[in-house]
């Protein structure tokens, strides 16, 4: 009787705890089959639904989803196989490295560079679930949530809102509530969160992780800043697309906003990207998995607070900038860039034309300054060139 107790007095303390994050948190369990008979009633969810599973007749793919009673059966039934379809037809293979080296036991917080709006996280959880983990908790703004049905559903693959473009007094409340939500997940949950290192995607290649990303997260530490940052294992996790389906969308914004200083994407545009990013060919796609950072910490106690976020900043871009892999378009852009054959050795002349008509052919898709287009997509290629030789 004690044991049945004290077991429910955990529920209790758990489901409390639990409650306070439930404007920003993924449903659980025992919410996802009243999720999932709205999102069936919705005339958009059923469209994309046909257009994501056109081979699956409308009914059936309805009833498979009412059978569904947890997160992990929705995870592994419905948006695993859909991701490996994506894998198996837009890319030539996905790699990775280190993810076999983690506890799978432990709960870690992913810092990543950032390319793709939804495939970044998605592939982060087919390759964690391959390697023995399980998935990944996955931040995502609320700018993407254009509808309500679209929140209900990355809620039900576990991901989490990241709100933005707040008043200054509620932006503070919020990002308190997600170093406690991210703090508390890791810690008493034993899940593993993704976030991308900045806000939004680093659109010409030089990925930088923002230190404002690092204060929100000590926002929720006990005040030493080495034990805090300890707590939430943050494990560098470098992203390497050998061809990005949409850096000719991210050359055109360079573009508009060259024209335009005041530019700024529409929901439409954010929606377009997304579907770019899904479709398109991205060649080989390789995840490579840091050390967690812990002994790097020592020592940053003794820095001023500024200080302490640049020195920890610069220690997971190191890592993430050292486990990049370099495709042959790549060192070809670097090439371009610096008007040099330092890296010929790193690429042959079928490269060079295969590199070089893919840029053509993204060039080609929009209107514009072409030389300035072309410009920029060089840099976007070039620049993790740049850092990890630290030119």
């Amino acid at each position: 009787m004690w044991y049945f107790c004290n077991e429910l007095i955990i529920l209790f303390i758990y489901m409390s705890t639990d409650q306070e994050y439930n404007e920003i948190r993924p449903y659980r369990d025992n919410e996802i089959h009243e999720v999932i008979k709205a999102l069936t009633k919705e005339e958009a969810f059923k469209t994309l639904l046909q257009f994501l599973f056109p081979q699956i007749p409308a009914n059936d793919f309805t009833q498979k989803l009412l059978s569904i009673r947890s997160v992990k059966a929705f995870q592994i039934e419905i948006i695993y196989p859909y991701i490996k379809g994506i894998i198996k037809n837009t890319t030539q293979g996905l790699t990775s490295e280190g993810l076999d080296t983690l506890d799978p036991n432990k709960s870690y917080l992913f810092i990543s560079n950032h390319r793709d709006i939804v495939l970044d996280s998605a592939f982060l959880n087919i390759l964690l679930l391959e390697n023995g983990h399980e998935t990944s908790e996955i931040a995502i703004g609320d700018n993407l949530l254009i509808y309500p049905w679209i929140t209900q559903l990355v809620k039900l693959n576990k991901s989490f809102v990241v709100r933005r473009n707040l008043p200054s007094r509620q932006m503070l409340e919020s990002s308190i509530l997600m170093s406690k939500y991210i703090r508390h997940n890791i810690t008493e949950r034993k899940q593993s969160v993704w976030l991308a290192q900045r806000e939004g995607r680093s659109k010409d290649g030089d990925d930088r992780t923002q230190t404002s990303l690092l204060k929100m997260l000590n926002m929720s530490g006990n005040g030493n800043f080495e034990d805090s940052f300890r707590e939430v294992c943050i494990v560098p996790l470098s992203i390497s697309y050998e061809y990005d389906p949409c850096d000719y969308l991210k050359a055109h914004e360079f573009l508009l906003k060259k024209e335009n200083p005041e530019f700024k994407k529409s929901q439409a545009d954010d929606l377009k990207h997304m579907a770019k990013g899904i479709q398109g060919r991205k060649g080989r796609v390789h995840f490579k998995a840091g050390a967690p950072i812990d002994a790097q910490l020592n020592g940053l106690n003794a820095l001023d607070k500024n200080e302490r976020l640049i020195k920890l900043a610069e220690t997971i871009d190191e890592q993430i900038h050292s486990n990049y892999k370099l495709w042959p378009g790549n060192f070809i852009a670097a090439d371009t860039i610096n008007q040099s054959k330092i890296f010929a050795d790193k690429y042959s002349q079928q490269d060079v034309e295969r590199f070089n008509n893919y840029i053509d052919e993204h060039i080609s898709r929009v209107q514009g300054d072409r030389e300035f287009i072309h410009q920029a997509l060089m840099k976007m290629y070039a620049n993790p060139v740049k850092n990890f030789y630290k030119e």
